[in-house]
C-alpha cells in the first residue's frame, strides 16, 4: 500500500474547519492596520499630514518633514505592538521582498537603548541588489540598490512588522522593480488624459487609472499537496490522469462554498479588512476546488500593491487552515485554469468615469473619445499587450478552457458596434447641420439607452468592454498586475497624446470646430481599427485563420511573444512616455527569458524524477505481482495457462511498453536539456527549451497517465486528481 498517499488522504478527510472569530463589522475594522487618513490625522503634525497628502500630487517631501512623519508612523506602529519595520518592495521576481529591522538602537556610551526610526530610515534603505534579477543592469560585484518610500501607497502592519511600500532602483537610477515603471506610466496617462478631458470639462485637474482585479485560485489540502512533488516544486501537476468527474456537470460554479473553504475565506477577509484591501466578492469558480475573490475598484498603484500583498496573505492564512493555495494558471489538466482579470478604467477628480456614457451628447462624446482611443491603442500595440502577459505558466492557460486565446482582440458588443458603424459614416471635414443634429440626437445622444444592461460578455475575449470599463482577461493568476498595467496605461497615454495633436491640428489648420475635429479623427480611428474588433468565439479554428488574414499576431509561446518587448517601436514608446529607458526595457526582456528557461528547466527535472522514481518503480512492482500470478497459473494449469492468463500477460506487456516509453522519452528530454544549457544566448536557450525540451513533457505524461489507469490503486504513490480536486 502507498502509505504516504493514504496517510495524506486520511489526514485531509479528518480535517475540521478552523474556528474563526468575526472581529467586528467590516466597516469598523477596515484599514485598522493601515497608516491611512485617520491614523495620520491622529499621529502626524498638520504640516506632516499636508506633506503626505501633497505627495499624491507629486510634491516632494522635505527631509525635515520626513523626520516628523517617521516619528508619527513609529508611534502609531508601537501603539499596535509592532517591533520591526521593513521597506516592502516588488523586485523583478514577480513576488514581494522585505528585510526587517528592529525599532531598536543602542549607544556606545552604554546608555539605555531606545526605539528609533527617523526620516532617513523611512525615506530610503540600501538592500543588497546583487541577488535580485537585474538583466545586466548591474554586475554581480556592484551590489548597491536603493529602496525609496512611495508615499502614495500607505504603510501597513502585517503581524508585528510595519511595512513601508517602496520603489527599488539601482545605484545608477534604473528601475529594478515593477512599481517604478508603473508609477511613471500612471503619471504619463494622467498628463495625456487631462489634456484630452479638458476638451469636455475645463475643470479636470487629474485623471486616475482605476483597477479592479479578480483573483482566481485553487485550494488543495496541504497534506495532499505534500504528497505531490510536482505541486510543491512547480505549482502544477506534471502528471495525473483526469478524473472521471471533472467540471462537466457545471455543478461547482457559484455552488455552495465548502465549509472549510468558507472559514478560510472568512479568516482571509478579516486580514484583508485590517490591511485595507477592499475585498467584496467570493464564490466558487468553474473547476472543482477553484475559487475567486474580487475587491472594489481602487487607484491602480494601490490596487497593484493590494493584490501583491493579498497573494502573500492568502498563503499565510492558507497555512492556518491546512490549505495549499495554487496561483498557477493551469495546475490541473482538463479543467479550467486561473486568471486575474484586470478591470481598467479612467476616473477624473471631478467624479467622472471616462469610460462610462453620460446623459448628454457632450458627455457621451467624451466617453466615445476615450473608448475609441483605447481600442486604437490596443490595435496598434496588440503584440506588446500580448507580451505583457507572457509567462511559462500562462502559456498553459491561454486558449484553453474558458481562457482567452493568445490572439489579442477587443470585444465591444453588438450595440456599440452599431454606434461605431454610424460614426464611421461621418463626412470628412465640416459637418452639415443635419449631420450634427443626427449625431447628437440619434447616435451620441442615445448612448445611455443603448448601453443600459446591454453589453454582453464574451469569455473568450482577452480584452472586453463590459459597460463602464475594459476587462483585460488574459492576465494570468500568478502575475503581478503592475506589468500589464504599465503596458496598458503607457499605450493609452501615447494614443491620447497623439489624438490631441491630431485634433488640435484640424482645429488650427482646417478651421474645424472642436466637435467636428474630434468626430473626424475618431472616424479615421474606427476605419483603421476594425481588425482588432471581434465578437465571436475566440476558441474556434476559424478565428485563428481569420485573425491571420487580419494581420493579428498569434504568439502561442512566451519566447515568441516576448520579442515584441524589445522591438524598436516598443523601446521608442516607453522612452517617449518616460516610463522606461532602453536599458530598463532590454533588461526586463533578458530577465523574463531567463525566468522562462529556469521554470521549464525545473519542470523537466521534476518530471524526470517523478517519472523514473515514482511511476516506473510502482509500475514494476505491480508488474511483478502480475508475473507471480502468471507463474502460479502455469503451475496449476500447465500448458493451458496461456489461455487462462491471457489478460495478465497482455497487461504485463502493456506496462512494459509504457515503462520503456517513459525511460526513452526522459532520456531524450535530458539530452535536449543538456544541449540547451550549453547555449550562451538566453534567447536561443529559451527557444530550445520551448521547442526541444518542453514537447517531451506531454509524451512522458501520456505514458505515466496510462500506467495510472493500469496499476493497482493501492500501490500508486501519487495522489490522484479525484483526491486533489474533490477532497473538501
Amino acid at each position: 500500500m502507498s502509505t504516504f498517499r493514504f496517510q495524506a488522504l486520511r489526514k485531509a478527510t479528518d480535517r475540521k474547519p478552523v474556528h474563526v472569530e468575526e472581529l467586528d463589522r467590516k466597516s469598523v475594522i477596515f484599514g485598522s492596520n493601515v497608516f491611512g487618513d485617520k491614523a495620520m490625522r491622529q499621529f502626524l503634525t498638520p504640516d506632516a499630514y499636508k506633506a503626505v497628502k501633497a505627495a499624491a500630487d507629486g510634491v516632494k517631501i522635505d527631509r525635515k518633514i520626513a523626520d516628523y512623519i517617521a516619528l508619527g508612523m513609529k508611534e502609531w506602529a508601537l501603539s499596535k505592538g509592532v517591533t520591526h519595520y521593513t521597506h516592502w518592495f516588488q523586485p523583478l521576481t514577480g513576488t514581494t521582498a522585505e528585510k526587517h529591522d528592529a525599532f531598536f538602537e543602542t549607544f556606545p556610551d552604554g546608555s539605555d537603548p531606545v526605539e528609533k526610526f527617523g526620516g532617513s530610515q523611512l525615506a530610503q534603505q540600501e538592500p543588497d541588489a546583487s541577488s535580485f534579477p537585474n538583466g545586466g543592469i548591474r554586475n554581480t560585484f556592484e551590489a548597491r540598490g536603493y529602496t525609496a518610500w512611495d508615499p502614495t501607497s500607505p504603510a501597513f502592519i502585517f503581524g508585528t512588522t510595519l511595512c513601508i511600500p517602496t520603489v527599488f532602483v539601482s545605484y545608477t537610477g534604473e528601475a529594478l522593480d515593477n512599481k517604478t515603471p508603473l508609477l511613471r506610466a500612471l503619471h504619463a496617462i494622467d498628463s495625456a488624459a487631462i489634456d484630452v478631458a479638458k476638451y469636455f470639462d475645463k475643470n479636470v485637474k487629474r485623471v486616475t487609472p482605476t483597477l479592479g482585479w479578480e483573483q482566481e485560485y485553487f485550494l488543495v489540502d496541504s497534506a495532499l499537496a505534500s504528497s505531490r512533488p510536482d505541486l510543491l516544486a512547480t505549482g502544477r501537476t506534471l502528471l495525473g490522469h483526469t478524473a472521471a468527474k471533472g467540471q462537466q456537470l457545471d455543478d461547482h460554479y457559484f455552488g455552495s462554498i465548502p465549509t472549510r473553504v468558507l472559514t478560510y475565506m472568512r479568516d482571509l477577509e478579516n486580514e484583508c479588512m485590517l490591511l485595507g484591501i477592499p475585498v467584496k466578492t467570493r464564490h466558487n469558480e468553474v473547476a472543482p476546488n477553484q475559487f475567486e475573490l474580487a475587491p472594489i475598484f481602487e487607484e491602480t498603484n494601490l490596487a497593484v500593491d493590494h493584490n501583491s500583498l493579498l497573494m502573500d496573505v492568502m498563503q499565510k492564512v492558507g497555512e492556518r487552515h491546512d490549505f495549499k493555495v495554487l496561483f498557477h494558471e493551469k495546475p490541473f489538466k482538463g479543467v479550467n485554469g486561473s486568471g486575474k482579470h484586470n478591470n481598467w478604467s479612467l476616473a477624473t477628480d471631478t467624479g467622472i468615469n471616462l469610460l462610462s456614457p453620460g446623459k448628454t451628447p457632450m458627455s457621451n462624446l467624451q466617453f466615445l473619445t476615450f473608448f475609441i482611443n483605447t481600442i486604437k491603442a490596443v490595435h496598434d500595440n496588440e503584440e506588446l499587450l500580448r507580451a505583457s502577459i507572457a509567462s511559462a505558466s500562462n502559456d498553459h492557460r491561454l486558449g484553453a478552457n474558458e481562457a482567452p486565446p493568445a490572439i489579442i482582440s477587443v470585444f465591444i458588443g453588438q450595440q456599440l458596434t452599431k454606434v461605431l458603424a454610424e460614426l464611421e459614416g461621418v463626412s470628412q471635414g465640416k459637418l452639415s447641420p443635419e449631420e450634427k443634429t443626427d449625431l447628437k440626437l440619434n447616435v451620441v445622444g442615445k448612448l445611455p439607452d443603448v448601453l443600459l444592461d446591454n453589453t454582453d460578455r464574451n469569455r473568450t475575449s482577452p480584452f472586453a468592454f463590459t459597460g463602464n470599463k475594459f476587462e483585460f482577461r488574459a492576465v494570468g493568476s500568478s502575475a503581478n498586475c503592475a506589468v500589464s498595467m504599465t503596458t496598458l496605461n503607457t499605450i493609452v497615454a501615447k494614443q491620447l497624446k497623439d489624438f490631441k495633436i491630431e485634433v488640435d491640428a484640424l482645429i488650427e489648420k482646417n478651421d474645424l470646430k472642436k466637435d467636428e475635429a474630434i468626430f473626424n479623427v475618431l472616424r479615421e480611428y474606427i476605419k483603421g481599427t476594425k481588425a482588432i474588433l471581434f465578437e465571436g468565439d475566440g476558441y474556434s479554428d476559424a478565428w485563428e485563420k481569420e485573425a491571420k488574414k487580419r494581420g493579428l499576431s498569434n504568439h502561442k509561446t512566451t519566447p515568441q511573444a516576448l520579442k515584441a518587448k524589445v522591438s524598436k517601436k516598443t523601446i521608442e514608446l516607453f522612452s517617449e512616455m518616460g516610463v522606461m529607458n532602453h536599458v530598463e526595457v532590454e533588461s526586463r526582456y533578458e530577465i523574463e527569458l531567463e525566468e522562462y528557461v529556469k521554470k521549464i528547466q525545473i519542470e523537466g527535472r521534476v518530471l524526470g524524477d517523478i517519472a523514473r522514481n515514482h511511476v516506473v518503480p510502482t509500475a514494476i512492482r505491480y508488474q511483478n505481482v502480475l508475473i507471480e500470478n502468471v507463474k502460479g497459473l502455469k503451475e496449476i494449469f500447465g500448458k493451458d495457462f496461456e489461455k487462462i492468463a491471457k489478460e495478465q500477460i497482455s497487461l504485463i506487456k502493456e506496462i512494459s511498453e509504457h515503462i520503456e516509453g517513459i525511460n526513452t522519452k526522459v532520456g531524450k528530454m535530458t539530452d535536449e536539456r543538456k544541449k540547451a544549457n550549453a547555449l550562451t544566448s538566453t534567447e536561443k536557450m529559451a527557444d530550445a527549451y520551448c521547442d526541444k525540451v518542453k514537447p517531451y513533457f506531454e509524451e512522458i505524461r501520456y505514458h505515466a497517465d496510462k500506467l495510472e489507469l493500469l496499476v493497482d490503486d493501492e500501490l500508486w504513490t501519487l495522489t490522484k486528481y479525484r483526491e486533489l480536486l474533490f477532497t473538501k
